[in-house]
């Protein structure tokens, strides 16, 4: 099943997996060089604790523990796969990797407004949830069903819903430690991503 996979998805998964098996062998020092820190960090005397360009696509590779590297990978197998496959191995890796992106743009920008203590931002659902966002505005009415309750619903529904969850969160500050703000970033990169294939505002018509 999994060498049936499309190429991208198939490679997606691949990669988070050894990196992740990458962070046991490294330890910490693979984190404090590929996660993504806040702007305004102050560097430590080996220049490790403080921002680089690179940690905006490398901080969605690493995950905080095997229940969080399941949930993520699982939902690019559920995901990932159609959208590649409608899509094309290109367009899907771009809108992905947009999708990180401006996931880890959006966290910068909340860090800078809040005044907390420094951490790192990992974890590749900036990524998946533009996936959502693009599964939903290319599969509006196929139907997903929660895990908790098992109710189903269609893939629009679902993802306004989860949206809207992700927005209360954020401004709520409730469920501390999760980053919503890059959740709500990386739906926004994949909205962008595909209004501009569509040549739909704010882009011109191609």
């Amino acid at each position: 099943m999994f060498y049936s996979l499309p190429p991208i998805t198939r490679a997606l998964i691949v990669v988070n997996v050894l990196m992740y098996a990458g962070e046991f062998l490294l330890g910490n020092g693979l984190t404090l060089r590929l996660a993504l820190w806040p702007i305004h960090t102050g560097a430590s005397s080996d220049g490790l604790l403080s921002f680089q360009p690179w940690q905006l696509l490398t901080y969605a590779f690493l995950h905080a523990g095997t229940w969080h590297l399941f949930v993520n990978m699982f939902a690019v197998y559920m995901f990932g796969s159609q959208l590649e496959m409608l899509c094309g191995p290109k367009r899907y890796l771009n809108l992905y990797l947009v999708s990180v992106v401006v996931a880890g743009v959006a966290q910068l920008a909340v860090a800078d407004l809040v005044s907390a203590d420094p951490y790192p931002t990992i974890g590749a659902s900036g990524g998946v949830f533009g996936l959502l966002l693009a599964y939903a505005m290319y599969f509006p009415t196929r139907t997903i069903v929660l895990l908790i309750p098992p109710i189903p619903m269609p893939a629009w529904l679902f993802v306004t819903l989860y949206g809207a969850l992700e927005l209360y969160l954020g401004v709520t500050g409730t469920e501390a430690g999760v980053a919503h703000f890059a959740h709500l970033g990386g739906m926004a990169g994949a909205w962008l991503m595909i209004r501009y294939w569509r040549g739909r505002p704010p882009f011109h018509r191609r």
